[in-house]
This record gives structure tokens, sequence and C-alpha cells, in this order.
């Protein structure tokens, strides 16, 4: 049975997740120290707290409109907001009592959705890793109120992605940001933890 686990780099204040996006985004994020245009408000955005997953799901940081990665320094009491008022991305029967309320959910501006961790290579590992996607009240505070700072890391996803590329897996395990798993937040959903 696999086990949900929040993995990231956090601090008594702050939690990291990433984002990618390309470089006019990046640039202008950098200097702004949040977001601003062309990030586009109205966009559901995803974070993700594992630096693995985002290495997956970025290609290193090589696939088209995801070239530049984020690091995102996000408030714990915000980050714990969106968990709390989050839906999930799917129909779970174990969750939802039919497909009515789960629709239904879908209004909350926060969802979640939860995938195979990833190893260097992209294989999947045992446990699953959160993916947030905010919209609408979530973006909002996420853009305006949560975000202490942001830190362009595309050079060390490339560097590690070289190394994974050479076979040079020691090497780029050791640039990999130190992650624990995260303490879930008092009074979370039920889809949150189970």
């Amino acid at each position: 049975m696999t086990s949900k686990q929040i993995r990231a780099s956090f601090d008594d204040s702050t939690i990291r997740v990433y984002q990618a996006y390309p470089a006019a985004i990046a640039d202008a994020a950098t200097a702004a120290g949040t977001f601003v245009p062309p990030f586009r408000m109205e966009r559901m955005t995803w974070i993700k707290p594992s630096f693995l997953w985002m290495a997956y799901r970025c290609g290193y940081a090589s696939k088209p409109g995801q070239e530049r990665v984020l690091a995102v320094d996000v408030d714990r009491q915000g980050f714990a907001w969106a968990l709390r008022n989050s839906s999930l991305s799917h129909y779970d029967r174990a969750v939802h009592r039919g497909r009515d309320e789960w629709r239904e959910s879908l209004r909350k501006p926060v969802r979640v959705q939860w995938d195979p961790e990833r190893d260097l290579r992209h294989r999947p590992l045992d446990h699953r890793s959160i993916q947030i996607g905010l919209s609408g009240e979530g973006v909002t505070r996420y853009v305006g109120e949560w975000i202490k700072g942001i830190t362009d890391i595309t050079e060390l996803m490339h560097a590690v992605g070289g190394h994974v590329a050479r076979g040079r897996l020691d090497e780029a395990t050791a640039l990999l940001p130190f992650e624990a798993p995260y303490p879930f937040p008092e009074d979370v959903p039920i889809h949150i933890v189970n």
C-alpha cells in the first residue's frame, strides 16, 4: 500500500514549493519577488513541494514552456489554508459519497492531486507526492500574501539532470535539496491524510 507524504524543504515559517515556467514569466517573477504579468492570475497554477517530482514534470527544465524552474518560499500558514480549502482533483469513492458531491467540492479554490513520487531517473516510488492547484482566491492569496521569496534554481536542475544523464547518480544525489516529511496541519480534510 502506498503512503501519502508531503516531502519538502521547510523551516519554522516557510515551506518551499517549485514551479516551472518560460523565461518571460520566470524573469518577471524573480525581479518582482512574486508573480506578475505575463503570469495570468485567472489560470490555475500548480505548486509542487517535491524537487524530484518537479524534475520529472519539467524533464530537468528541458520541456517547452518549462525551461526555468523557480523555488518559491511560501508562508506555512498560507500553505495550511490551501490544504484546508482543497478538493481532490479526481473522484474517489473512499472520500466522496457520490460524483455529485465531488463535483460540488470542485468549487473550492484549491485542488489536490496525489501522484507517485519519482526517483532521479523518473521511475515511480512507493509513496505519493502532493501537487496543489490554486485558482481564484487561492492564487490571489498565493501571489499577494504567501510568497516570501523566489529563487531561480534552473542551473541546479540542469546540473542534477546532467549528472543523471551521464549515469553519475551519486553526484546527482549530492546536489538534491534536503527534504523531510512535512507535518500535516491540524484539521485538514480526509483526502489529505488518507
